[in-house]
């Protein structure tokens, strides 16, 4: 069996005997980097928090050499990730520094759904008739959040707040996402187990699709660079490559770069770049 190198979202796979390819995405990517093993990725190593001025105990050009648990697929390979190249903005919290475990994306999806929110069935029918109201709330919600002060995060407690006349599936992403908007940044949180103490770009989309329901294991960024349909949707729109992604939600951008601290808000009022990456969005949202 090969080895493994800890990365943030593309896979080096290795099979018995064979070379290993950096760069690859395919079907044996998508099987091995599913979340099959147990083992938590909250004491992942420390990163790079040099360019903020916080503790930290490497360098940004360096990388850890010690592995977590092996995620092996089920033809025996070994897959690896690649670190995030914005994980230096994205405030990874020390290890001094302790934070309370998320609780289950489901509870935080049922945290805040509005009365009388559009079924499935009636998206389907109204959608049409929709359009040019949710355009015109979209522009008003992006005027009412005010950016923290020293970087683009929302101000405030963090969270945005979820309208009731969009369908239940975005309420409670937008759900997902306030629960976890103002937990720090740490490099493979949230794939072992969607309940953790920090999240990585990846962890942090998963948990809120997951929210929803529309995902019932946490995917890495190259997995979700090819997860659901092509293109932008109507409400969700997930930009993913190899080491990052992203999305913007209701027209609010969901995002784990970007922020003013550890601990400020993944929601963010200025669009980020979004030169090089898959767009793609889940079926019927």
């Amino acid at each position: 069996m090969g080895l493994i190198v800890v990365c943030a979202a593309v896979l080096i796979i290795t099979g018995q005997g064979g070379s290993a390819t950096s760069g690859q995405t395919n079907s044996a990517h998508d099987r091995a980097l599913a979340p099959k093993h147990s083992g938590s990725t909250d004491n992942a190593p420390s990163v790079p928090l040099a360019s903020k001025g916080l503790p930290h105990t490497r360098t940004k050009k360096q990388t850890a050499t010690t592995a977590e648990t092996p995620i092996v697929g089920p033809e025996g390979e070994a897959a690896a990730q690649v670190r995030d190249p914005e994980e230096a903005d994205s405030f990874p919290v020390a290890a001094s520094i302790h934070h309370a475990r998320a609780k289950s994306p489901s509870s935080a999806g049922e945290a805040a759904v509005a009365p009388g929110a559009l079924s499935e069935a009636q998206v389907r029918k109204e959608l049409k008739e929709e359009e040019q109201a949710q355009a015109q709330e979209q522009a008003q919600q992006k005027h009412a959040l005010i950016p923290e002060k020293g970087g683009f995060s929302v101000g405030g407690d963090g969270t945005i707040p979820i309208p009731g006349n969009i369908p239940e599936a975005v309420q409670r992403v937008i759900a997902g996402g306030n629960a976890i908007a103002d937990f720090p940044y740490i490099w493979g949180g949230g794939h072992a187990s969607f309940i953790a103490k920090g999240y990585d770009c990846s962890g942090s989309v998963s948990y809120a699709l997951a929210a929803a329901g529309l995902l019932d294991a946490p995917l890495v960024s190259g997995e979700l660079a090819h997860w659901g349909a092509p293109g932008p949707g109507k409400w969700i729109t997930i930009y993913a490559n190899a080491g990052h992604t992203f999305m913007d939600v209701d027209g609010v951008w969901f995002d784990t770069a970007g922020r003013s601290g550890p601990y400020s808000s993944r929601w963010l009022v200025s669009e980020p770049s979004l030169t090089g990456y898959a767009v793609r969005h889940p079926p019927g949202l």
